[in-house]
């Protein structure tokens, strides 16, 4: 190996994190690890960590009892897991949004990807919905279905971007309800205006809203659109607008 290559290949593995938590056996290679804004939060970082270990010591559990039942399952080895928490958005210094993002290879034709979110209030130390921002939020009334019709909206031009227009119809969007755990996994949109939130983000993995080549998708729904339903913590919160280059919800 060249003096270059060999130098390229140390900083590769230098730079690679280390993980939180691991398992790894003949049945699963599995890792949890949580991003330095995390860490720097000693709540936070422990109430993820927890979910974490819980996350991969059921797969691990759940692959050695297949194992048992099934060794074939396992004829290219091990299965591999991970999940990643990392921080989406921090508005008014203590609403913190957080992508909990899911990788497993069992060995199928692909690997699967999920997608969830977390809203953590740093003041209360505990993960909170986005119902305070919210004069109502019912199943089925005014701002759900003010907000379903947001992201299907965002979603179709999404896809228009991605030249998708033959997914973008409704047995796509046949999963999404609107009822606060249905509609999808929500991140308070980072905003031009510091400490501030510009909206709301939806998060879709792959399946979810289209087909697996399509990948991930985010929706986007403006403070704007929301402004009729926003109790006085909502209107404090929401202002700006979305910044350049957030479309993938990872800013």
């Amino acid at each position: 190996m060249g003096a270059i290559a060999c130098v390229a290949a140390v900083t590769a593995f230098a730079a690679e994190p280390k993980p939180e938590a691991a398992i790894n056996n003949k049945n699963v290679d599995a890792h949890v690890f949580l991003d330095e804004k995390i860490k720097q939060d000693a709540v936070l970082s422990a109430d993820c960590l927890s979910e974490g270990r819980s996350w991969i010591n059921k797969q691990a559990a759940d692959a050695a009892a297949l194992r048992r039942r099934d060794p074939a399952l396992f004829h290219n080895g091990g299965w591999s897991f991970e999940r990643r928490y990392a921080v989406r958005s921090v508005v008014d210094g203590h609403y913190i949004s957080i992508v909990r993002s899911d990788y497993m290879d069992t060995g199928g034709a692909h690997p699967n990807y999920y997608v969830d979110t977390i809203l953590w209030d740093s003041t209360e130390k505990k993960r909170i919905s986005i119902r305070p921002f919210f004069i109502e939020t019912a199943d089925s009334g005014q701002t759900m279905t003010a907000l379903l019709n947001g992201v299907i909206a965002s979603l179709k031009i999404e896809k228009k971007k991605r030249d998708a227009i033959e997914t973008a119809n409704a047995q796509w969007f046949e999963s999404l309800e609107p009822k606060l755990l249905k509609i999808g996994a929500v991140t308070l949109a980072p905003s031009t205006e510091s400490g501030k939130s510009s909206g709301l983000t939806f998060h879709y993995a792959p399946y979810a809203v289209g087909p697996y080549a399509e990948g991930e998708y985010v929706g986007f729904v403006p403070w704007e659109a929301l402004k009729p339903f926003l109790t006085a913590e909502g209107t404090r919160i929401f202002a700006g607008a979305r910044p350049e280059g957030d479309e993938d919800g990872t800013q």
